[in-house]
């Protein structure tokens, strides 16, 4: 009789596992569908890695897996990276370290009382205190840098309007600062750094950088990869730092890294999406990551992610073992929140109904 009870639980237990697999199934046929509606013109490709294997991979609109995509303020997360792994490395003993320390050729750093006291955590918190501030648009200092000819030494010279650690202010400056900090430690240029320590041990060979004349890469943004090596870096942040076996960047600093314990004032990617699904949840940042809770009557999932203007999103689930990579080119327009709607329709759903 036992036995009997045994055999009939396995194939009940198969019975729920194959309706799963075809709700999942369904549920992602349903997004491509969504997706090549002209309501989705906007929209270039979506990738889903679950554990080890890309389940999902779709491009639109003229795009094909070896284009190679802006990255836009998501690569902000990548300069996150590179100080992570230059700490690892010895380059760098920690993010207490003084902004000033690395930069002796300008000794007003150390004369300014506010610029003296900078450390690299403010500046991957966005905490600095520069007179910028480009999330609401309100003094877009990157602009100006772009028509300098060293980004870097502009950003340096960026007057202040806060006192360091006090008022969370997003500006593209910070993450330029912290390449040229990079730089500066290593006694290596930016781009062979990533390379040697990021972009080889994920095999990843194929992209393009936006330099100024004087050879610094844009740490903010304007990499250009293709989106299946994108999310491979995804999978090395959700696995804790480590891609196939090997321990890329340690996994302390993907902690701490990690964190967003930042509250973004006022603020959430759900609400900006008019999701009529989706219930609107505070969003979080920290060294250059975000955090938010994609929440339904069905469904509660935080995720980490990394953004950037257009739609460059690349949403990460622990729980799940799940990463989600959407290309967009909706700049400067808020449809490119819908990412957030089609997480909490098609996505989270699809991959939810797996694990049960």
């Amino acid at each position: 009789m036992k036995v009997k009870l045994i055999v009939f639980a396995l194939l009940i237990s198969g019975t729920f596992k194959s309706f799963a697999q075809v709700k999942s199934k369904d549920l992602l046929s349903q997004l491509t569908d969504s997706v090549k509606h002209p309501a989705f013109s906007g929209v270039h490709s979506i990738l889903i890695v679950k554990g080890k294997d890309l389940l999902y991979e779709q491009y639109f609109n003229g795009y094909a897996r070896d284009s190679l995509h802006d990255t836009r303020s998501s690569f902000k997360s990548i300069a996150s990276l590179l100080m992570g792994i230059a700490i690892d490395k010895g380059f760098i003993k920690s993010t207490s370290q003084k902004m000033l320390d690395f930069f002796p050729e300008y000794p007003a750093l150390k004369n300014d009382p506010l610029k003296k006291d900078i450390t690299i955590q403010q500046l991957l918190d966005m905490r600095a205190g520069f007179d910028c501030e480009e999330f609401n648009g309100t003094k877009d200092c990157e602009e100006q840098m772009e028509l300098t000819r060293d980004w870097v030494k502009f950003s340096l010279e960026v007057p202040m309007k806060h006192p360091a650690g006090t008022v969370w202010s997003y500006t593209s400056i910070e993450p330029v600062i912290i390449g040229g900090i990079i730089r500066k430690a290593t006694k290596m240029s930016v781009t062979d750094f990533a390379k040697k320590y990021l972009f080889a041990p994920l095999q990843i060979s194929k992209y393009r950088w936006t330099l100024d004349a004087a050879g610094n890469p844009n740490t903010a943004g304007s990499f250009f990869i293709r989106p299946v090596d994108m999310i491979k870096i995804g999978q090395m942040v959700r696995d804790q730092g480590k891609w196939k076996g090997k321990q890329v960047i340690s996994k302390e600093w993907i902690k701490k890294s990690t964190v967003c314990d930042i509250p973004i004032p006022d603020f959430s990617n759900m609400k900006y999406s008019k999701s009529k699904t989706g219930i609107p949840q505070p969003t979080f940042y920290g060294s250059y990551w975000y955090r938010e809770k994609l929440k339904t009557k069905s469904l509660e999932e935080e995720v980490l992610f990394a953004s950037g203007n257009g739609g460059q999103f690349m949403f990460i689930s622990k729980k799940l073992d799940l990463v989600v990579l959407f290309n967009q080119g909706y700049y400067g327009n808020a449809k490119a929140k819908r990412a957030f709607d089609l997480m909490v329709q098609y996505i989270l759903p699809a991959f939810e109904a797996k694990t049960k």
